[in-house]
């Protein structure tokens, strides 16, 4: 008996050190400019190539502007890093999907698109957020600098196999509640470290309702409650959205995939080392009110008072909530909201922009939000404009940027002022996040859209 988490790990096992790691091979490597370059050098200083170039896929998203991508970048950090990363791809032999390149965007939002995510592979990233892919059946996780050196070099990597951790998520969701609020509810109940050592299996029917996009989003969060990685069963849905993208199998290879595809689920009678179950009906739109994704609740609910608190937390939650403006007990219904930002590789993609422009289709944005619409790549864009989206937002005052990671970190040029609160579909709230003494409220792509159009944190249930 084996769960779907096995079955992966087991199967990509090189050899393992009594007590110790893992030798683990990698199917697919994806690289960006920010973790990447002292990697490559390591190389150099070695005198090494990259083992298997086919194995890694190169974009960089991090550092680009949103906007005038067709100019030299002006910042001389984000330049040299983007620069940096072109060099290595072409010195090294790797894919790369360069600034201005149409397959170029967010780096876990261009793989699955282009078919490059796939159920049962071992996927990393230097990059957290690399747990997004485990949505396809895969198990997915990010590493760090050192580590992409020893992806380059060997294909493998030394891993310590994490617990298994099944979340099942029973019934179905109420109307106005996203893919990304089941998230946010999830790191509240478990909080922040609450699956520390655990990789983690979303499972029930709320779990198998869902898209693939929004599959993703789910996944992406997981490492935000100090998971290792987040995975989904893959099922007909995965394939469906697989089927006919570039880089997946064709023709007697894709009915040879699926039929493996589909041994990828945790056997009946599977144990894991913890089971945790939670009711759709439970959960509402969600924001956050501190300086951590767990720090959240539900739109309507209010913001716990000190006594609610246990005492090792209570220092970190009055100064996150100093540094929000917020008190204790408070109601953030009708709080003015200055920023507004849809994208990254949480809320980035097609599905988001189609639910952001639905609701705010017929209406008018606010006259002093300024609101950032970030698709995730390039085809996402093409997308946008194909179906028409671009006009129902440009009629509603809001206009498209060019795709990158945007103001989901401040590596860029969008970067919230001190003060200012942004109503944000991004994975972090930290202090700083999006720029210094910006603050940062998370939410999904309809709570976002409401707080666009009302100026105001708004539950968007009220206008469906």
């Amino acid at each position: 008996m084996k769960t779907l988490f096995d079955k992966i790990w087991d199967a990509h096992v090189v050899s393992a050190v009594e007590g110790g790691p893992t030798q683990l091979y990698i199917d697919r490597h994806y690289c960006h400019e920010v973790t990447s370059p002292q990697a490559f050098n390591g190389l150099r200083e070695r005198k090494l190539q990259v083992f298997r170039p086919e194995k890694t896929t190169c974009s960089p998203d991090h550092n680009i502007p949103t906007m005038n991508q067709d100019l030299p970048i002006q910042d001389p950090v984000s330049r040299k890093q983007v620069e940096e990363l072109t060099r290595n791809a072409q010195e090294f032999g790797l894919t790369l999907f360069g600034l201005g390149h149409e397959k170029n965007g967010i780096i876990h939002v261009i793989g699955p698109e282009n078919g490059l995510t796939q159920p049962g592979m071992t996927i990393v990233c230097g990059d957290s957020h690399t747990s997004t892919h485990g949505a396809f059946g895969a198990v997915a996780f990010g590493i760090g600098t050192s580590e992409v050196e020893m992806v380059l070099a060997s294909q493998c990597i030394l891993q310590p196999k994490p617990k298994k951790m099944r979340i099942t998520i029973d019934g179905q969701l109420k109307k106005g509640v996203t893919a990304k609020d089941i998230a946010l509810y999830v790191i509240a109940q478990m909080t922040t470290g609450g699956a520390t050592g655990y990789f983690v299996e979303f499972a029930g029917e709320a779990i198998r309702a869902l898209s693939m996009e929004e599959r993703m989003t789910v996944c992406n969060l997981s490492i935000e409650m100090g998971a290792r990685g987040g995975m989904i069963a893959p099922d007909e849905t995965t394939f469906a959205y697989v089927k006919g993208r570039e880089y997946a199998p064709k023709g007697e290879a894709w009915d040879k995939a699926v039929a493996q595809w589909k041994e990828l689920k945790s056997d009946e009678g599977a144990v894991f080392d913890k089971e945790v179950r939670f009711d759709a009906a439970d959960i509402e739109p969600r924001i956050t009110y501190g300086t951590n994704p767990g720090m959240g609740m539900g739109i309507q609910e209010c913001i716990p008072t000190l006594d609610q608190i246990d005492e090792a937390g209570k220092i970190s939650f009055s100064k996150s909530l100093e540094y929000m403006g917020f008190e204790p007990g408070e109601k953030l219904i009708g709080k003015k909201i200055d920023y507004v930002f849809l994208g990254s590789c949480t809320n980035g993609r097609i599905e988001d922009f189609r639910a952001f422009a639905r609701f705010v289709k017929g209406k008018k944005k606010a006259g002093h939000v300024t609101a950032w619409l970030v698709p995730g790549s390039w085809k996402v864009e093409k997308q946008i404009r194909a179906e028409g989206l671009d006009k129902i937002l440009n009629e509603a005052g809001f206009e498209l940027r060019q795709p990158g990671c945007s103001a989901c970190l401040a590596m860029n040029e969008d970067k919230v002022p001190a003060g200012k609160y942004a109503v944000s579909t991004s994975n972090r709230n930290f202090e700083g996040r999006q720029g210094p003494g910006a603050r940062t409220i998370l939410a999904g792509p309809l709570v976002a859209a409401a707080a666009a159009i009302t100026g105001e944190i708004t539950d968007p249930r009220t206008f469906l």
